[in-house]
């Protein structure tokens, strides 16, 4: 009897019903939000938390590096500067070399444009390690195109890129600030290169995390919980791990 009458309600009392209970669930209430120290239309910091301790993505990326920090070992190359060579691979490295794109930074060792490397010879490094780089690239197909090459069989290649993240002002007006990247995408453009079976895409972040770094907080200021819990639709940090084929690794 009362499942018949359920039956029979009016489409009208279905959406009362509905609205009701979406006024139930909301949390906080519509309009009750308290945005606090949010409420501006400029970020707290505009130097990706930088200026205020750690950034929230370095945090990923050196949980990432650790995690593979047996990876980083031999010949390896690093883009920008060698701190994570020497941080993660230790005594495993034999050998480091610094790649930029302009020649005058300290401990730079190759100059090139990873988009057109062809100075650099191939099967060279047993690891290449590029953290928050490719966005800036324009034409990234030949930059990947590049690393894979100059990769020794068996290599690996570590990367981070941006996912939900602010411009780089200083990067957009020096070289250009082009991409953010989402798993599928750098999936699919690691997979040109790479076989599928040997790349590794993870995300990190969550919606909270999100927009503490859009907002330049610092790592400090969210507790370990928040940082570590994973939400797919919040990547703010994307990681590939990525073996060229042919070698023992």
């Amino acid at each position: 009897m009362q499942s018949g009458w359920i039956h029979r309600a009016p489409s009208s009392f279905w959406r009362l019903t509905r609205r009701y209970w979406r006024r139930l669930t909301l949390s906080p209430r519509l309009g009750g939000v308290c945005f606090g120290d949010l409420r501006r239309i400029t970020p707290i910091s505009r130097e990706f938390g930088l200026d205020r301790g750690q950034c929230i993505d370095r945090y990923y990326i050196e949980s990432f590096l650790s995690h593979h920090a047996s990876d980083i070992n031999g010949h390896v190359l690093e883009i920008g500067d060698d701190s994570y060579t020497r941080r993660f691979g230790g005594g495993r490295v034999s050998r480091s070399d610094v790649l930029n794109v302009r020649p005058g930074e300290a401990k730079t060792t190759l100059v090139a444009d990873l988009a057109d490397a062809q100075n650099i010879r191939s099967d060279t490094f047993d690891c290449i390690v590029v953290t928050q780089t490719l966005q800036f690239i324009y034409d990234v197909r030949a930059a990947l195109g590049h690393l894979h090459r100059i990769l020794r069989p068996g290599g690996v290649l570590l990367t981070t890129v941006a996912g939900i993240s602010q411009i780089s002002r200083y990067d957009m007006e020096r070289w250009g600030d082009y991409w953010r990247f989402t798993t599928r995408s750098a999936r699919q453009l690691f997979e040109e290169w790479f076989p599928s079976a040997n790349v590794e895409v993870q995300a990190f972040g969550n919606v909270l995390v999100a927009v503490a770094f859009l907002e330049g907080l610092a790592t400090a200021e969210l507790r370990r919980e928040e940082l570590d819990h994973k939400d797919p639709d919040y990547e703010t940090l994307i990681t590939v791990r990525a073996v060229k084929p042919g070698g023992a690794s």
